[in-house]
């Protein structure tokens, strides 16, 4: 492979903080790498290097004679007073980007829905970042940087980026490179990893998933100081290695090597004890919706709803930008009363909502951290364990200096963590969290997603983020023209479904169904049979994931001088396995069936 661009011995360094310290790095064509770190950690500012936008304070970028690059950075610099066809064509002909397939698909995926002679000052943030990523897509270039690309879109919108980056080049030309916290993007797109900390930048081969596997991997053999990081790490990787997602992902990610180092990995939350404790903590009941609209104007957002939510359920809420996401959680924790229909609340209810903006913040901005923890209960008990407010702190990546700063002065990721411990804190029994992920690193959203798994209460969530959703609730629902549908094979399902409803002429999409079949073209009857199949065999695999837990419990405990008792136990673990392999088959063929 031809080399591109690259940086030798470089070191940079601020006032405050070392950033790079002699960092030598490579691009060839047919790279494809995630840059992953924590917040701070100069992940931008590798690229703005590697791009010239930057210079280092010692070391050389080198870049092959005629290589072209084009960045997408975090904030756009569009002229407000431009138009959005100016702003992605610039002054070329319509007769010549307009034959151009690959152009006409770029505005098709990110921007057909805004006007093409409206002002770039007129446009929400997020439309202006679609338009800004549509720009530096349609130009042709040998590496492409992109910061964050995936900010303000929404789970159809970042499926599509993903398809279009993988088939951008021919195979082993060109070169990407993107900074993202989004994991499954990482894993769909990436063919290798750099993690930026501490002014190194480590590499690894594969995607998100082997990333995680090679960190444990080195974790265990150096037998680190890291042990909270690691067991967050193990979690995470158990999670990746027992879901039909390793299977489907790059070859790098090997999953017997997976399944190793988490032999002794319990599942990531126990559904079924976190559902006793719910139902002793909300009762049987906590919300019903019957008939439920809500409609502004002439707009039915929500139509004629009937959804139950009941003790311990944990419901991810999948939907377009603007398809009534928030206004439908703001009916369900009774902030929005519904145009008709009724919602009923159980009377032990005790919502929290973690909402896409700090604003509740504001009031303690001028109190210094451990001012705001002072208010609290010097005791809580979380996962089974008494912790304080400070070590719950801790737990979310906040150091013992960082408890003397001032509320105001925490980064946007700092302040997203101190209002989810604020909200738990309070000890709801219905928690509601739109948009989590918003400022947060990968090892944050892990930490977070760990926190949640022994949260014993029923969670909605609201996120693009579809790894998030797909580990942290049990089952995903779509609001799609205003109805709530169930969608058993999750983030996939629901865009098999948004694409066929898009295949769909516009008359056709609002005329009544005259017969009894269901989105998926099967009968009432047909569709019912299978999702008793899908139900029987979701708890087949619980049981028998239970069951492989209890024989690799039972290897882990067994003499390690007894070979027979070993063979035996390693038969009857690796046809454990094999059976979890084909119902997990089977649970993606009935799935499909149901789409």
């Amino acid at each position: 492979m031809a080399y591109l661009l690259g940086c030798e011995n470089v070191h940079l360094e601020y006032p405050t903080k070392k950033v790079f310290d002699s960092v030598t790095l490579g691009i060839d064509e047919g790279d494809r790498v995630g840059i992953v770190g924590g917040n701070g950690d100069g992940k931008s500012t590798l690229l703005a290097l590697l791009a010239g936008s930057v210079e280092p304070d010692d070391g050389r970028i080198m870049r092959r004679g005629g290589t072209t690059i084009h960045m997408l950075e975090q904030t756009d610099a569009l002229n407000p007073n431009a138009t959005v066809a100016h702003s992605v064509v610039g002054d070329v002909p319509e007769h010549t980007w307009a034959s151009d397939a690959r152009i006409r698909n770029i505005i098709r995926g990110l921007i057909a829905d805004i006007g093409w002679e409206s002002r770039i000052g007129e446009l929400s943030g997020g439309q202006r970042r679609r338009v800004d990523l549509a720009r530096v897509l349609i130009a042709d270039c040998d590496v492409l940087m992109l910061d964050e690309p995936t900010n303000h879109l929404d789970v159809h919108a970042i499926a599509w980026l993903a398809d279009h980056l993988k088939n951008r080049w021919p195979k082993k030309s060109g070169a990407l490179l993107v900074v993202t916290h989004d994991r499954w993007f990482l894993d769909e797109v990436c063919l290798s990893m750099w993690e930026v900390h501490h002014g190194q930048v480590d590499q690894f081969d594969g995607g998100f998933s082997a990333y995680v596997l090679q960190r444990v991997e080195r974790s265990a053999a150096a037998e680190t100081a890291e042990q909270k990081r690691q067991n967050v790490l193990r979690k995470e990787l158990a999670w990746l290695a027992r879901g039909a997602r390793a299977r489907a992902t790059k070859p790098k990610f090997h999953v017997a090597a997976a399944q190793a180092l988490i032999a002794d990995e319990p599942p990531v939350r126990d559904s079924l004890e976190l559902k006793r404790t719910a139902i002793s903590r909300l009762g049987k009941q906590v919300v019903d919706l019957h008939d439920v609209s809500a409609r502004f104007g002439d707009n039915t957002v929500i139509d004629n709803i009937t959804w139950h939510i009941g003790p311990g359920d944990r419901f991810g809420i999948l939907g377009e930008n603007g398809s009534g996401k928030t206004t439908l959680l703001n009916v369900i924790q009774g902030a929005l009363n519904p145009t008709s229909g009724h919602v009923k609340i159980g009377t032990t209810i005790k919502f929290a909502v973690l909402s896409q903006h700090l604003e509740e913040l504001n009031e303690l901005a001028d109190l210094r951290v451990r001012e705001v923890l002072s208010r609290y209960k010097t005791r809580y008990e979380f996962d089974g364990k008494e912790m304080t407010p400070a070590q719950l702190l801790e737990r979310l990546g906040f150091s013992a200096a960082q408890l003397s700063a001032y509320v105001a002065d925490l980064s946007g990721g700092q302040k997203r963590r101190l209002q989810l411990m604020l909200i738990l804190l309070d000890k709801p029994n219905v928690l509601i969290l739109d948009e989590p992920d918003n400022d947060l690193d990968i090892d944050m959203l892990a930490v977070v997603e760990n926190l949640l798994d022994s949260w014993p209460g029923t969670l909605l969530l609201i996120t693009h983020d579809r790894h998030l959703m797909e580990r942290v609730t049990d089952d995903q629902f779509a609001l799609v023209d205003g109805k709530v549908r169930h969608v058993p094979g999750g983030v996939d399902e629901y865009l098999r479904l948004l694409d066929a409803r898009k295949d769909v002429p516009v008359a056709a999409k609002v005329e009544k169904p005259k017969t009894t079949e269901s989105a998926s073209g099967l009968s009432t009857a047909e569709e019912r049979t299978l999702k008793k199949e899908l139900a029987a065999t979701e708890r087949r695999l619980h049981t028998l994931g239970k069951k492989a837990d209890e024989i690799r419990a039972e290897l882990k405990a067994a003499n390690p001088s007894d070979y027979v008792a070993l063979g035996d136990i390693q038969s009857r673990l690796h046809a454990a396995e094999r059976e979890n392999s084909d119902l997990e088959d089977a649970w993606v063929e009935l799935s499909e069936k149901l789409t």
